[in-house]
């Protein structure tokens, strides 16, 4: 159906209100035809059926667009995400009928292209050269079967790096959170916009990528990191403005764990506490609902990881051992902003570029 100026224009003003309040409304994904009470998402819904068609997609992806708060400037624009998601509703269905160890589903991603994906989450690929010799240590001990840091209270909450290729920022702050919280007792937030804006003469590169191990090198040489409340997030890239008056944590040193070796990094987060991974994102990862991941496709070497994350724990489900992951694009993603993986093939190169920090106050 057509649209004149004056409804699309009231179009965009409904989109608009309604985004401000979708952060708090729900809905369920199991019957997307049925009723709903809020006059609000009817409006909404009425809105967005007008451009791309009243269908059983459709009306999922209104109320996709509700919950996100999307909002599009244009009916082209609508339809153009309209048909984005539903290739992600087709790459959804045809993945779950598999019945692979792990499922799909709808997230706010699901309206984009994995280009724009990519370019707004991911990094580009670093050379892991820290760690081609490792200095973690393993002994003897006897390691736990399972582990999860999260039960022991050192495990700051997740964050949303936003659209920008920031990761490594935050699993570097993931990381020393956790070391801070066990040497001190004390929670803390520290800054990654500090490591975006400041970090770049140690091979970082802010919005397009870097990696914890020069991160914590950066940190080490430059006498600290200051907290998330005195340098706050931007997620864009920035002018360093750091101040020494502002540190809430120093890096004394950095360990490395030696590249590919998962038995390291197994002890490492067994006995030692979480650790900062990198591993290649693929495609249907940005759909990622539960489960374990695993893949036949994705690459392992220094060169193939794109993404950095926390390694915060490991455990077997359903038979199949996994690593407990922590992610960086908000609670509201895969498993409370946590996701499980494949562990013992050195999956998507988990065990690739992992190093965790030594801190001090």
């Amino acid at each position: 159906m057509a649209l004149n100026q004056h409804t699309s224009l009231t179009l965009i003003l409904i989109i608009a209100i309604v985004a401000g309040a979708a952060a708090h409304s729900s809905f369920s994904d199991d019957n997307p035809i049925r009723q709903v009470v809020s006059e609000g998402l009817h409006d909404f819904e009425t809105s967005v059926l007008r451009v791309v068609g009243n269908t059983r997609h459709a009306l999922r992806f209104a109320r996709f667009a509700h919950r996100y708060g999307k909002s599009y400037e244009t009916t082209d624009e609508m339809k153009r995400r309209f048909s984005i998601f539903s290739e992600s509703l087709e790459m959804i269905r045809s993945h779950n009928k598999k019945k692979l160890p792990y499922t799909l589903g709808v997230n706010r991603f699901a309206d984009l292209t994995w280009e724009e994906f990519s370019k707004e989450k991911l990094g580009a690929a670093q050379n892991c050269s820290a760690t081609l010799k490792g200095s973690h240590k393993l002994t003897d001990v006897v390691l736990p079967k399972k582990k999860d840091w999260r039960e022991e209270g050192i495990v700051s909450p997740v964050k949303n790096q936003g659209s920008c290729g920031s990761c490594w920022t935050f699993s570097t702050t993931g990381a020393l959170e956790a070391a801070y919280t066990q040497a001190f007792g004390k929670g803390i937030s520290l800054s990654e916009q500090q490591l975006v804006d400041c970090a770049q003469s140690f091979n970082n590169y802010g919005c397009n990528g870097g990696l914890p191990s020069q991160a914590f090198e950066y940190i080490k040489y430059n006498g600290g990191l200051e907290t998330e409340a005195a340098y706050p997030y931007t997620g864009k890239d920035g002018k360093c403005k750091f101040s020494s008056e502002n540190v809430g944590v120093q890096v004394l040193d950095s360990v490395n764990i030696t590249l590919g070796a998962e038995d390291e990094l197994k002890h490492a987060v067994g006995i030692v506490r979480p650790v900062s991974v990198a591993f290649q994102v693929i495609q249907s990862f940005r759909l990622y609902e539960g489960g374990v991941f695993t893949s036949d496709s994705c690459g392992s070497t220094p060169m193939d990881v794109n993404h950095a994350v926390l390694a915060v724990g490991y455990g077997v489900e359903n038979g199949i051992p996994y690593w407990l992951i922590k992610n960086s694009w908000g609670a509201d993603w895969g498993l409370d902003g946590y996701f499980k993986m494949e562990l013992g093939k050195n999956m998507c190169g988990v065990a690739t570029c992992a190093s965790y920090p030594i801190v001090g106050a």
